[in-house]
Order: structure tokens, then C-alpha cells, then sequence
């Protein structure tokens, strides 16, 4: 082969690789690696028993209008209406990432959120009284919806 060639084939070789990456079909069950600080705990972070969960939107869900409703669940733990240093494994609050990007520190169960016409992945993080994770860090499964 020609070594004048080897660039055009390598360029080709990685567009392949990365299309066929791309384009697994199903989305991913678990939280992106992406996610801001996901595999990052600072040590001495106390752990919880407490499940986050979302309960609307329903994974696939298709919304109409320019604000998604989004409803959460909390097992075993309850939500404080205040920040503060007395970390208890079952007290804390609800962060919500759309995109990967935190959207809201939520002190309710649920919120609407503006939106735009598009699909999104959206997740929830339990998090302490101090808005800092637990170790291992509660997330929901991600959610996966569009809006037309």
C-alpha cells in the first residue's frame, strides 16, 4: 500500500468506529459515565439507604408543550427544606440533571422544567443536607424522553 493512502484509510477506519458506536439502538440503562462528578465522592461521605426514583416523565414518553413535569420518588429518606452541616443518611435533597447539566436542587418531589423540542435523558440524584453525594451516590435511572 501506499503511504500516502494510510491517512485517508485510518480517517475512514475511525468514522466507522465511531459511527458503529453511535448507533447502539437502545439507550443505556445506567447513568452516563459523562455525568458532572458521577465517579467522584469525596472519602468520609456517609452512605444512605434511601432510592431515588423517577416516576413521570415514563421512559420514551413523548411531551407535548414547553415544560416537562417531573415527578420523584424518595424511599426511605426524607426531603429538608434547608442546607445545612447535620448530614443524615436519611435526610437530604433532590438534585435533577437533564443532559447531564443540573437543572435543579429540588426541595419537593416535583418540578417543571422548561424544554424545547428535542429528546433528552433525564436523571435524579439523592443527595445530603449539605447538597454534597452520599457514598455510594443514590441515582435514579435515567429517563429518556422527547418533545415535539
Amino acid at each position: 500500500m501506499r503511504p500516502d493512502r494510510r491517512p485517508r484509510l485510518m480517517t475512514v477506519a475511525v468514522a466507522i468506529l465511531l459511527v458503529a458506536g453511535c448507533s447502539s439502538g437502545a439507550p443505556p440503562s445506567s447513568p452516563s459515565p459523562y455525568a458532572p462528578y458521577e465517579s467522584y465522592v469525596p472519602s468520609g461521605r456517609p452512605s444512605t439507604s434511601a432510592k431515588v426514583s423517577i416516576v413521570s416523565p415514563t421512559p420514551n414518553e413523548v411531551i407535548t408543550g414547553t415544560t416537562v413535569h417531573v415527578v420523584v420518588s424518595l424511599t426511605g429518606a426524607t426531603i429538608v427544606p434547608d442546607t445545612n452541616e447535620d448530614i443524615r443518611p436519611d435526610e437530604g435533597h433532590v438534585h435533577l440533571y437533564l443532559d447531564n447539566a443540573l437543572v435543579y436542587m429540588q426541595y419537593s418531589l416535583s418540578k417543571d422544567i422548561p424544554v424545547s423540542p428535542g429528546t433528552y435523558v433525564l436523571k435524579a440524584e439523592f443527595v445530603a443536607n449539605d447538597h454534597a453525594p452520599f457514598n455510594p451516590r443514590d441515582w435514579s435511572d435515567q429517563v429518556f424522553f422527547t418533545v415535539k
